[in-house]
């Protein structure tokens, strides 16, 4: 058998081509194609670029970059703005003070109401009414304040004068007497 070259064509079954139009009936395309994205400096003349396309208002009003659009200042501030103006601080209470107010206290009082009446408090309240009352003994102890049966016995001492002090310690039937009631 003898050899045959290969040839381009593709015989019957090959794709046909599209059979050639004369240049006067093709559909001339006049200018240039039609421009895909945005201008250059589009970001920046959104004046310039809303006056030619109106149309396109409301797609443009949505801004594409992320992060933060507020502005920010490029000078550095200047005297005339007001200067902050400094809080007033309330003149520190007083000892005597605190404990007056911690005692007025409306729930203070009503949770200690509540005890009295034989009311069960919930956790938070016990809490609290804790921390107030050992606040309370503390400023009670600072200012030298005791409860009332330790002032009674200070009081009946300072009613007696030098020379009634000194009669007492004469005497010391009254001295056996004194410590018998004590214990």
């Amino acid at each position: 058998m003898s050899r045959s070259k290969k040839t381009r064509k593709g015989g019957e079954n090959s794709p046909k081509q599209q059979p050639r139009v004369k240049k006067q009936d093709r559909a001339e395309v006049t200018g240039k194609r039609a421009e895909k994205g945005n201008k250059s400096g589009s970001r920046h003349n959104e004046a310039l670029i809303q006056a030619q396309a109106p149309q396109k208002k409301a797609a443009q009003s949505k801004d594409p970059r992320h992060g933060s659009k507020k502005p920010v200042a490029l000078t550095l501030p200047t005297a005339t703005e007001k200067p902050a103006t400094p809080k007033v601080k309330q003149p520190k209470l007083t000892d005597e003070q605190k404990l007056l107010k911690l005692e007025e206290d409306p729930r203070l009082n009503q949770l200690l109401d509540m005890l009295e009446e034989g009311r069960n408090l919930n956790d938070a309240d016990q809490k609290w009414l804790d921390q107030q009352l050992n606040k309370i003994e503390a400023l009670m102890i600072k200012l030298g304040i005791s409860d009332e049966l330790e002032d009674e016995v200070p009081a009946k001492s300072k009613a007696d004068s030098d020379d009634d002090l000194f009669d007492r310690f004469e005497s010391g039937a009254e001295l056996l007497k004194d410590y018998q009631d004590k214990f």
